[in-house]
């Protein structure tokens, strides 16, 4: 019995001595770790975030009608440039039944009452002549003639606005014919010949007949989400570039963020706006899908390595790299970071341009 326990404990113990040899020959015939290296070089590093939006007038002017009717007749279309004062559709009026038969009627009883004044006035000449009445009775009798008249005449051409729009002597200001109020090009008509329109009250926004802006004056408008919105401010630059049109980028001044957000699907989202600045002839429809580069922070021409690069001290967390000081030895140096892209750093000292940098986290075979 202890013979074969005995045995078995030898056997045991070869077996692990021959496992011991084993491991120690293949870790000595693995090749040795060799690290590769990079150089910090000169570049420019941008921080900056991106808000999505479109790109539209920053002054759009919607003409609307000051009387109701039927668009009888468009001299405008899309895209048509057009200036203060050009004609832009002709109304026709409907006239309404019971302001119509209300003006029929006082026409009626202003006609009555001129009817009245002017034998008035003709008994009192004749009475005047005769010195029976005086002077004063005669000149009251007069005027009640003269108000007899210009009520009927109010009350004919108060009809005669609410039959066809307008009257005699009004011609310069019919309101049957739009007119443009501004200067620019035509965006829109979302009216046709035989339309319906209401016109502008204070309880109505009434229909609008024709959109107009200054294409040469164009805004981005987009929405930037919470954890962003902080990071900006006024004045900041963009770079816009736009969907339709390729490789090329405007610039523009970010001069509005909105003091209150929008809840969209369970986020935050603040509108912001920028002006585009020195822009080109390049053509920019309204309503195109836009993105904003708001650049945070920028430098040019300065020392940088890629952030993949960096280390952090488990204590201190400061951060750090490891310089080649000979063949695959490393010196660990403490480096001061500046402005970040994501992938580059900016380094404001610590190394120089010449030294070798250690790629720590390199994938092995």
């Amino acid at each position: 019995m202890k013979k074969g326990c005995t045995i078995t404990i030898l056997v045991f113990l070869a077996i692990a001595f021959a496992g011991a040899l084993f491991w120690v020959y293949q870790k000595n015939a693995q090749p040795p770790v060799v690290y590769e290296t990079e150089k910090a070089e000169i570049r420019s590093i941008s921080k900056s975030t991106v808000a999505t939006g479109n790109i539209n007038p920053k002054e759009e002017v919607l003409i609307k009608p000051n009387i109701s009717g039927i668009i009888e007749e468009v001299y405008v279309e899309a895209g048509d440039n057009i200036k203060n004062g050009d004609l832009i559709a002709k109304i026709k009026v409907v006239p309404n039944v019971s302001s119509l038969n209300s003006a029929n009627n006082q026409i009626q009883t202003a006609k009555i009452d001129l009817e009245n004044q002017k034998r008035i006035i003709e008994r009192q000449k004749t009475l005047f002549n005769k010195g029976v009445i005086s002077a004063n009775d005669y000149d009251a009798a007069q005027t009640a003639y003269k108000q007899a008249l210009q009520a009927y005449n109010a009350t004919v051409q108060s009809a005669e606005i609410i039959r066809t729009g307008t009257t005699k002597g009004l011609s310069n200001i019919a309101q049957t014919l739009i007119r443009s109020t501004v200067s620019g090009m035509v965006l829109d008509v979302p009216v046709k010949k035989g339309n319906q329109v209401i016109e502008a009250n204070n309880f109505n926004e009434g229909t609008t007949i024709a959109s107009l802006a200054n294409v040469n004056n164009m805004i981005f408008e987009g929405k930037l989400d919470e954890s962003e919105v902080g990071k900006i401010k006024l004045g900041l630059p963009l770079e816009i570039t736009i969907g339709a049109i390729e490789n090329k980028k405007f610039d523009a001044v970010l001069d509005y963020i909105a003091p209150k957000g929008v809840n969209e699907n369970g986020a935050m989202q603040f509108p912001i706006k920028g002006t585009l600045v020195n822009k080109d002839a390049t053509f920019i429809r309204s309503g195109l899908s836009a993105n904003a580069s708001i650049i945070l922070s920028k430098v040019t021409n300065v020392l940088a390595i890629k952030e993949g690069l960096v280390q952090y001290d488990e204590k201190t967390k400061k951060s750090f790299v490891e310089v080649m000081v000979g063949d695959q030895k490393f010196e660990k140096r403490f480096v001061e970071l500046g402005v970040s892209d994501g992938i580059y750093v900016e380094i404001k000292k610590g190394i120089t341009k010449n030294d070798k940098i250690k790629v720590w986290n390199q994938i092995k075979k």
